[in-house]
């Protein structure tokens, strides 16, 4: 399984497509490291907000989370540029993707802070001067920044950093209900055309994010998922006052659920084994949406590689005899999903 650990609802920044910042918990409310001490060993672990990096015990939830895995990712905006270097100094194999949601001036507008990009940029760089290797940029495209996003590859590309693309959604979590992209063929253009760039990078990993980013070809476009969502059964998440949730991605007017609170139970696989999840589990099965986010789709990209493969090849050869990856054909991939899910 992959875990997702939000650590906090706090935030510094003033995102236009995220409403976290104006929905903060309070220090009070927020689980206390130790409560971590519960869960399984997990494959990789992101942790994430809000803005991580606002808590002051993060390095005391760290060390409880290397106990669980040996793969940490922290998603975070770059703000708190010192907390995050003097951490990397102590723990260098952790991850980090800082959210860069466009050049500068783009940038410190969608994010709502002056000065992000250039604190962003300046804290990968010194990641990088220190030997950190698992680092890079993560962006949210939304109607205003996709061509930004190409600019930000060949950055990425050229600082042989990694780089996580996602396509701003409505959720619980984020507070928004009106993230809409409306300039769909712009957006799809110029995701068709990071797609060809990363299949004709050398390395198969970048063929398999050309893949993901095909998916969200599709979410932009409202199809279905190319592959089933299994939230709650090949990830979860932890919020920061102890719930145990399938994804973030829910919304109350489609439905929302928790598998149970950590605090009530001696241990995670009480909660995971039992009839709220499995209840959950059910929802998920049968859930309106298609989203198409890393935390959901990786999972079942890597369980259900024997057909995402063989579309990787394909196209890898393909342009390699010169020729494009065709992002108009969509592939549907049935491995018995339920025919419900994804039908809004």
């Amino acid at each position: 399984m992959d875990a997702s650990i939000i650590v906090t609802y706090r935030c510094p920044m003033r995102c236009k497509m995220c409403n976290i910042w104006d929905n903060p918990t309070k220090v009070s409310e927020e689980f206390k490291p130790e409560l971590l001490e519960k869960l399984p060993k997990v494959d990789t672990v992101n942790i994430t907000g809000g803005e991580p990096f606002v808590r002051e015990d993060i390095e005391d939830i760290v060390k409880i989370l290397f106990t669980k895995t040996k793969r940490i990712v922290f998603s975070t905006s770059g703000y708190y540029s010192d907390r995050i270097i003097q951490l990397a100094r102590k723990y260098p194999q952790l991850g980090f993707r800082i959210s860069i949601e466009g050049l500068s001036c783009k940038n410190d507008e969608l994010r709502g802070r002056p000065g992000g990009f250039d604190k962003g940029l300046k804290t990968l760089l010194e990641l990088r001067r220190m030997g950190v290797k698992d680092i890079g940029f993560g962006i949210t495209v939304s109607n205003n920044n996709s061509s930004d996003m190409l600019q930000l590859y060949e950055l990425n590309r050229n600082l042989k950093m990694e780089f996580a693309t996602a396509s701003f959604h409505n959720s619980f979590y984020f507070h928004k209900y009106d993230n809409k992209i409306t300039n769909i063929d712009e957006v799809c253009g110029n995701f068709d055309e990071l797609i060809q760039r990363l299949m004709n990078e050398k390395h198969p990993k970048s063929w398999f994010r050309a893949f993901f980013n095909l998916g969200l070809i599709n979410y932009v476009k409202g199809g279905r998922r190319m592959l089933p969502c299994e939230a709650g059964t090949e990830n979860f998440f932890i919020d920061p006052y102890g719930n145990v949730l399938p994804c973030n991605g829910m919304e109350e007017s489609c439905w929302f659920d928790t598998m149970g609170n950590l605090h009530d139970v001696e241990d995670f696989m009480t909660l995971w084994t039992g009839a709220k999840a499995k209840a959950v589990r059910d929802k998920v099965a049968n859930c309106p949406k298609s989203c198409w986010m890393i935390g959901s789709a990786s999972p079942v990209m890597k369980k259900y590689i024997t057909k995402v493969a063989p579309w990787v090849l394909k196209n890898k050869l393909k342009v390699m005899r010169g020729g494009r990856v065709d992002t108009t054909c969509i592939p549907f991939f049935h491995v018995g999903n339920n025919d419900k899910q994804g039908l809004r």
